[in-house]
């Protein structure tokens, strides 16, 4: 029998509840872009270059959890260092040469410039070090959560995926990503070493990347992911909210950093970000009326 958090909200409470903290999201966001740790976080990701579409897939599908990628000479120029012994990603790059044809129509020499392409080595965030671990790290807004899942939230969620023909597992996972969903293998990976809280909260957030994003086509994530972690986020924020748990510590810098500190975008993911929430609530919690008949 399926595990479930008992509660004594209706579902209409739950709804109204939901479109709440749905609402406070997009206001703690606009109180975030005024703050230093914003000012901190731009500055560290306008270092990053903005790879194409088919190297974004050869990334994701090399290494799936990864967040912020960048060359070797980068990352300690971010004051980061490569841990040893890592495996680079391989990506393509791409340099600009020069060189003097022969035009065909005259006859004459011309100089013709074009883009060359040549396989180079990326590592994701996960793999690297602060160089200082004492320095202020700007990589992130989010705060991990402590404490504990008094609710049982995780549990529910784990039966919930294991009746959809999904696998719920604790790994390690190295470096900064809490957890992952792997659509073809119908697996969600969870951060072993999490606390209870933080383990709840990305349980959530993996449930809600495989209610709304599973059965899109890789590329479509791949080429919206801002919006796809956004909507995810947003997701387990309201879902935790209900069940008592605050993760806003950790929600709202992840969310702000995804959707580029855009209230606007997290306006816009408002109906699927609602649609999939309601659909895990209902899910996870038993109705009122059950409670009160136990």
């Amino acid at each position: 029998m399926a595990r479930k958090i008992k509660t004594t909200k209706s579902p209409e409470e739950r709804r109204a509840e939901a479109e709440g903290l749905h609402a406070t999201i997009a206001e703690q966001v606009e109180e975030l872009r005024t703050s230093e740790a914003w000012t901190r976080f731009l500055t560290f990701a306008q270092a990053f270059h903005r790879y194409s579409l088919n190297n974004l897939l050869l990334i994701l599908a090399q290494k799936p959890e990864a967040t912020s990628v960048a060359g070797y000479r980068t990352w300690q120029k971010l004051g980061r260092q490569v841990r040893k012994g890592s495996r680079g990603i391989r990506i393509f790059g791409g340099r600009d040469v020069r060189e003097t044809v022969e035009d065909e129509q005259t006859g004459e020499e011309k100089e013709q410039r074009r883009v060359r392409f040549f396989p180079v080595s990326v590592f994701d965030i996960s793999q690297t070090d602060p160089i200082d671990p004492e320095a202020d790290d700007p990589s992130t807004l989010a705060q991990p959560l402590t404490g504990n899942d008094p609710a049982g939230i995780f549990d529910a969620v784990a039966d919930y995926l294991t009746g959809k023909g999904w696998t719920i597992e604790r790994e390690p996972i190295d470096g900064a990503p809490n957890g992952y969903t792997d659509p073809e293998a119908r697996r969600v990976v969870i951060d072993a070493d999490l606390s209870p809280a933080q383990a709840a909260k990305t349980a959530l957030h993996e449930a809600a990347h495989v209610e709304l994003h599973a059965e899109e086509d890789h590329a479509e994530y791949v080429e919206h992911r801002g919006v796809k972690e956004t909507e995810a986020e947003s997701v387990a924020y309201i879902v935790a909210g209900i069940l008592g748990l605050d993760t806003s510590a950790y929600s709202v810098g992840y969310i702000a950093g995804w959707s580029k500190c855009e209230p606007e975008t997290i306006k816009a993911t408002a109906a699927n970000v609602l649609r999939a929430a309601h659909t895990l609530a209902d899910a996870i919690t038993e109705p009122a009326e059950a409670t009160e008949a136990a």
